[in-house]
């Protein structure tokens, strides 16, 4: 073998090689501190690993794979209380905003939230207060934000973003117009419209057995 192809394959196993401990320390701490997002989550390992090649960074697919593998080796126990615990507050949650037909996102819709993670819905109302005096009405103090989500490949958008807690749990809504129930915003992981799930699709989930092939099942049913 030529010197150059050698130093060449070298290279990429030890790209390839980082890759796979930035994914995993992300994981580690997307799973201890509670960070939420992918891109921070990675650029924080890679500065803790010393990885300064942005290109052994990897793909937010092999971080949540990773979370995933760690959360079942290190959360047997404690994950899949957590992930229930939220599901079924979800439940709740929707059934309270049943007028703004709510929709489950994110970490507690595919199964890897944990006790740091919000249960996010999807709400929708052509008035974009209209959401915030629902809960005003009714009680619940909500912090205002917006969230910028990607429409399509090309196109952002910004929306109201309305969080709260109730029972101890956090929760994150965020405020669309009716419309978008025709079409979800991009999942920041694969870039193809975000799983959502009804109420329907979520007392489903729960009803389920456990096991991947079923909860794949449901997920392709309700992802809308």
């Amino acid at each position: 073998m030529a010197r150059g192809e050698h130093h060449r394959i070298h290279a990429q196993d030890r790209m390839q090689r980082n890759r796979l401990r930035v994914a995993q320390e992300a994981a580690r701490l997307m799973s201890e501190h509670g960070i939420r997002d992918f891109h921070h989550a990675k650029l924080k390992a890679a500065e803790r690993l010393g990885v300064l090649d942005a290109q052994a960074l990897p793909r937010n697919h092999e971080v949540e794979q990773a979370l995933r593998e760690r959360q079942r080796i290190f959360q047997a126990d404690r994950q899949p209380q957590a992930l229930r615990a939220r599901r079924e507050a979800a439940v709740e949650a929707m059934r309270f905003l049943a007028r703004f037909d709510p929709r489950l996102v994110g970490a507690v819709l595919d199964g890897t939230a944990d006790e740091h993670s919000a249960v996010c819905l999807h709400v929708f109302s052509d008035d974009p207060d209209a959401v915030a005096l629902f809960l005003r009405e009714h009680g619940v103090p909500a912090e205002t934000q917006t969230r910028r989500l990607r429409v399509s490949r090309d196109m952002q958008a910004e929306y109201p973003v309305l969080l709260f807690a109730a029972d101890g749990l956090p929760f994150d809504l965020t405020v669309l117009p009716r419309n978008a129930l025709r079409q979800a915003p991009l999942d920041r992981i694969d870039e193809k419209p975000m799983r959502r799930a009804s109420l329907a699709g979520v007392e489903e989930l729960l009803a389920a057995p456990d096991g991947d092939d079923e909860f794949e099942r449901i997920l392709a049913a309700v992802r809308r």
